[in-house]
């Protein structure tokens, strides 16, 4: 990575983590609250639900409309159905109005590389969406400056006046604690950090290598060398969690990942404390807990979520 140098944002060390932010930037939105959430009977209408989700603001928003992509299981459906949409001419109108910009990244790595989120969403939405929406703004990982691209990346945001859906999933993480975007426990991560570059560990390479290789990605030897030589990740923080309009969140594959049932119920139980330190430690700990603290989310999974306790 190369060295810092002074941009638009706030940077900030935490041990081998940077951080990029704006100091009071989600002042007043961090009050903790109990997260509601709904249980649909599958993945197809989790998927259906999301959609909805961005077909409600465009009818209650003028103009562009600015989303966060999911990677991973959790918005696979959605992508399916949008996909299809997508060769019609049935939503056209809408998808012209979307910018769409990735959550987070493993880099350094070529942009085409088949272990990137960009190629597997190129690969999940297809080429008609891509040529429809008004833009796609991935964070780029093809440099040396891995920092300034990601300012640049902010500034995009910025520009277009913030994020108006954030889908997110959750990953699991020891201990029952869990993860949003790649605000990893023990990162450092505070309320105004906006995006971070942190360092990857082999666990992480696996299992992303894993994921993508199960879920049907086609990965030459040059892309598997590649990305195990990656050093770190690029992330949206929580004070980009936080300042979106609304945020969703979706869980559709406890069956495959059972971890994700105890950091549900942990993340659903936990008492966020009051106290400034306190509820500093408890997040740094468990970052799932970020999205209890924005006001306008919306949490599907399907009952296999719940199954462990048994609801």
């Amino acid at each position: 990575m190369s060295a810092p140098k002074q941009g638009n944002f706030r940077r900030r060390a935490a041990g081998g983590n940077v951080w990029l932010g704006r100091p009071g930037a989600v002042e007043g939105r961090a009050d903790a609250r109990a997260l509601a959430y709904e249980v649909l009977p599958t993945e197809e209408a989790v998927g259906l639900a999301q959609w909805e989700e961005i077909q409600s603001l465009a009818r209650e928003k003028e103009g562009d409309l600015v989303i966060i992509l999911l990677g991973g299981r959790g918005a696979q459906a959605m992508y399916k159905h949008v996909a299809e949409i997508a060769q019609t001419g049935e939503a056209d109108r809408l998808l012209g109005r979307l910018h769409v910009f990735t959550q987070d990244a493993l880099a350094p790595m070529r942009m085409n590389n088949g272990l990137s989120f960009v190629r597997d969403f190129e690969r999940l939405l297809g080429e008609a969406f891509f040529s429809k929406v008004r833009s796609f703004t991935p964070m780029r990982t093809d440099t040396d400056d891995l920092e300034g691209e990601l300012e640049r990346y902010l500034e995009k945001l910025d520009a277009l006046g913030g994020i108006d859906i954030f889908f997110l999933g959750m990953g699991p993480e020891p201990d029952a604690a869990s993860h949003l975007a790649y605000i990893k426990p023990g990162s450092g991560a505070a309320v105004e950090d906006l995006a971070g570059v942190i360092p990857i560990s082999p666990s992480i390479l696996e299992h992303h290598i894993n994921k993508f290789k199960v879920g049907g990605s086609l990965v030459t030897p040059e892309d598997e060398a590649e990305c195990r030589a990656a050093t770190h990740i690029l992330t949206l923080g929580p004070a980009a969690i936080l300042e979106s309009r609304r945020v969703v969140q979706s869980i559709v594959d406890a069956s495959t990942a059972p971890a994700k049932r105890q950091s549900y119920r942990r993340l659903l139980d936990t008492e966020i404390s009051d106290d400034a330190a306190e509820r500093a430690r408890q997040l740094d700990e468990n970052p799932g807990l970020w999205i209890r603290l924005h006001p306008n989310v919306r949490s599907l999974i399907l009952p296999d979520v719940l199954e462990a306790d048994g609801q």
